[in-house]
């Protein structure tokens, strides 16, 4: 039998890991034998992801209406116009329960910079129509982004989603991860879902640990109208974090895998396999080594990097550390700086470094997952902060203690201004309260300290405009990147900017300090204190949820957050006194508020 075009475009499809290849025009049409009684439908939308200049991945999930069927033969087509006039791209092959029905398709050979639009078809039913633009070549006046992350299905409505679908300007949304969240029903953010209707289904309701349950709670999600709308508006570059698989993972386990779950690495292998199902995101050999690079044209070089699975050493715990001891606060400082805690990797690090050194764009852009920032709270407030998250946790009133700290912060937050004043009268030990700091959040750069070093340090060497964008706090931070005294490369130095996005649903700081009910005075107020005692930190929106867009030119970077006044109703509106911008000049590393 000769090898045809069809057959390989069908072969290349079989197995996990692997997408149908689409190198042009086949001239295909449905086959005669085409099963029409064979009912389905693409209940899940439509997507595209990693874009290149010449290649772009478009998925589609087609859900067969009787669970009985084993393989269903979907067509795509792409076109430079919506209307399908001039066909570039079309083939046919089959999908099948292995890959639980899912499609990606790589279209190769396209021109960069065009907006191409697809559609599937399947007995007899056509999907949504899709677009997504190649990346540019050469010399460009922009690239814009959204930056998006941390979407819980229970916690609320995917209203940023839907706000992301109307932008008519994008070139990629960068997912920064935890797309999904594997609780389940009387799980985390879960406490108002049975009242807004976003209760996981009865076969999906409990932590998922199972490639069925992964795969299941992909296709929940998926049915959301909002999340479609984004999905079929532009291309996403997205990567993981910890919720695809399961709370603070890192390599060789996490925080909420327990005892009676299995074995661990099967658990992530089984997450990851509903990932790279699910997500247009273009397969990889090695399913954990999803670091990658995308250039667009002379300005931006952007690096997607795996803060989660990959290389990360297990977190540290402040437990284990005696910090009211001098050397149990060395041990600790010598532990987060420790050259042996990898958050990247050996591997992941020196493909960074390379890539920063010899780059000839003119921005150097992270997408990743954690605050990079420095987020060092006095330890006084840290101590308190700790005791408040217990009391929460073990299901009692943390009003005594929420009282208590608003009285620290703006205690403090006085001092800090006197110290920043001159006041002369400020004692040593008012200096020391405010000035003994310790990391907020172990689970972010903070606590792999090392390798944040070493990348500032390359920056600043090699003098590159960088930004570093981040989500995964479900608050929204600006701050300065300022390396270390100790750093060999360049010691105190502001080697970049860092740019984090708010959450799509998942509640933040404001949830532990119970600032939601409190006025719009009192929130500001709370914002301003902590940007004034943590010494890196620009800005903060601390109650919000929303998104980032980002704008690069020749001249600047612009970032400008926008957020939605609720989630926990159907109808909404836009906070326009809440948004926010600021402008870091290129050759700068200072922020401008706008």
């Amino acid at each position: 039998m000769t090898f045809t075009r069809r057959h390989f475009l069908k072969a290349s499809a079989a197995g996990f890991g692997v997408a149908v290849l689409s190198l042009g025009l086949t001239g295909c049409t449905l086959d005669d034998d085409e099963d029409v009684s064979t009912h389905v439908s693409f209940e899940h939308g439509v997507a595209s992801g990693d874009p290149l200049a010449d290649s772009l991945i478009i998925w589609t999930r087609v859900t067969p209406l009787d669970t009985a069927t084993s393989s269903i033969k979907v067509k795509w087509q792409a076109s430079t116009d919506a209307n399908f006039d001039t066909i570039s791209h079309d083939g046919e092959t089959d999908v099948t329960a292995a890959t639980d029905f899912t499609l990606k398709v790589d279209l190769q050979g396209l021109t960069a910079n065009t907006t191409y639009y697809f559609r599937f078809i399947s007995n007899g039913k056509t999907s949504p129509i899709g677009k997504g633009k190649t990346l540019p070549t050469g010399t460009i006046e922009q690239v814009k982004f959204a930056v998006v992350s941390c979407a819980n299905y229970p916690a609320g409505f995917f209203h940023v989603y839907g706000e992301i679908a109307k932008q008519t300007d994008l070139d990629a949304v960068l997912h920064l991860g935890d797309y999904i969240y594997e609780y389940g029903n009387n799980g985390y953010a879960t406490e108002d879902a049975a009242l807004l209707g976003r209760l996981l289904p009865n076969d999906n309701s409990e932590e998922i640990i199972s490639l069925t349950d992964y795969r299941k709670r992909y296709a929940h999600y998926r049915t959301d109208k909002d999340l479609q709308a984004a999905h079929g508006n532009c291309a996403f570059i997205t990567v993981w974090d910890d919720h695809e698989i399961t709370n603070d993972t890192w390599k060789n386990g996490a925080e909420n895998h327990n005892e009676g779950e299995g074995d661990f690495t099967e658990r992530k292998l089984h997450a990851l396999q509903a990932y790279f199902e699910w997500m247009p995101i273009r397969n990889v050999a090695d399913k954990e080594r999803i670091y990658r690079r995308f250039e667009f044209g002379n300005l931006v070089s952007l690096h997607m990097l795996d803060t989660r699975v990959l290389a990360r050493d297990e977190q540290l715990n402040y437990a284990d550390f005696d910090l009211t001891s001098a050397q149990g606060q060395s041990d600790f400082a010598a532990a987060i700086s420790s050259p042996s805690r990898a958050l990247l990797g050996n591997e992941q690090l020196t493909w960074l470094t390379d890539g920063l050194s010899t780059a000839t764009t003119q921005w150097q852009v992270l997408g990743q997952q954690v605050l990079m920032t420095k987020m060092h709270l006095p330890f006084e407030i840290l101590q308190l902060l700790m005791s408040i998250q217990i009391t929460q946790a073990g299901g009692n009133d943390p009003s005594e203690l929420l009282a208590k700290a608003n009285v620290l912060f703006s205690e403090l937050a006085q001092i800090k201004g006197r110290i920043l004043a001159g006041d002369p009268s400020v004692t040593a030990q008012e200096r020391a309260r405010v000035e003994t700091t310790a990391p907020y959040n172990l689970d972010a750069w903070d606590g792999y300290a090392y390798e944040r070093e070493v990348i500032l340090g390359t920056a600043i060497t090699a003098e590159k405009n960088l930004v570093v964008l981040a989500g995964d706090t479900h608050n929204a931070w600006a701050g300065q990147l300022v390396t270390d005294a100790s750093n060999p490369f360049a010691a105190s130095l502001t080697a970049g900017v860092e740019f984090a996005t708010s959450s799509v649903s998942s509640p933040g700081l404001e949830n532990y300090l119970a600032l939601n009910s409190q006025s719009a005075e009192t929130v500001a107020q709370m914002e301003q204190v902590i940007a004034l005692l943590v010494n890196d930190l620009a800005y903060n929106n601390l109650v919000e949820r929303g998104y980032l867009t980002v704008t690069f030119t020749e001249q600047q970077a612009h970032a400008e957050w926008q957020f939605v006044s609720s989630i926990k109703t159907a109808s909404y509106t836009m906070l326009n006194d809440r948004k926010k911008a600021f402008t870091l000049k290129a050759g700068s590393t200072t922020l401008q508020s706008v």
